[in-house]
């Protein structure tokens, strides 16, 4: 998966607003967790994921780059990503349960956001159950201030 696509002689980063359950959030931010399991996976190309948590936190607090999208039989998909997968065999299935297949968005370089900040006020939309895209970008987001900071820490 490239991760850009080329618009008027810049590159354009394509991004999702992924809403992510604390715990696997925080596994995210310290590393542990290097696959993001879905039932349902984007159908556009997507290079750049923000990470909103729910409830409690409620705001979005990273993004990452998308390395790839795999989708594959459960059996498979769980053999591909185990060792990275920052969840038990029983917790996968018990998420895909009813399903055969499954996608796993491999992550890439994580950035925090030293002010995580909240998708309504800022984006202009309303946290999703699963994921949106994002068709605009605000300045301070892509241009550098407020930029991502390296630390993951304290932050989700």
């Amino acid at each position: 998966m490239s991760s850009s696509t080329q618009l008027s002689g810049y590159q354009r980063q394509t991004r999702a607003l992924l809403s992510i359950r604390p715990r696997f959030a925080e596994a995210i931010l310290r590393g542990e967790k290097r696959y993001e399991f879905r039932r349902t996976v984007f159908s556009h190309e997507v290079s750049v994921v923000l990470v909103y948590v729910t409830t409690p936190v409620q705001r979005v607090v990273a993004e990452f780059d998308v390395v790839s999208v795999i989708s594959e039989a459960l059996p498979v998909l769980w053999r591909r990503t185990r060792t990275l997968a920052g969840i038990d065999e029983d917790t996968f299935y018990e998420y895909f349960n009813g399903r055969e297949r499954g996608h796993a968005i491999a992550i890439g370089d994580v950035r925090v956001f030293d002010r995580p900040f909240c998708p309504k006020k800022r984006l202009g939309i309303r946290p999703p159950q699963s994921f949106a895209y994002i068709d605009k970008v605000p300045p301070r987001l892509s241009h550098g201030r407020g930029r991502p900071s390296r630390s993951a820490r304290d932050r989700a």
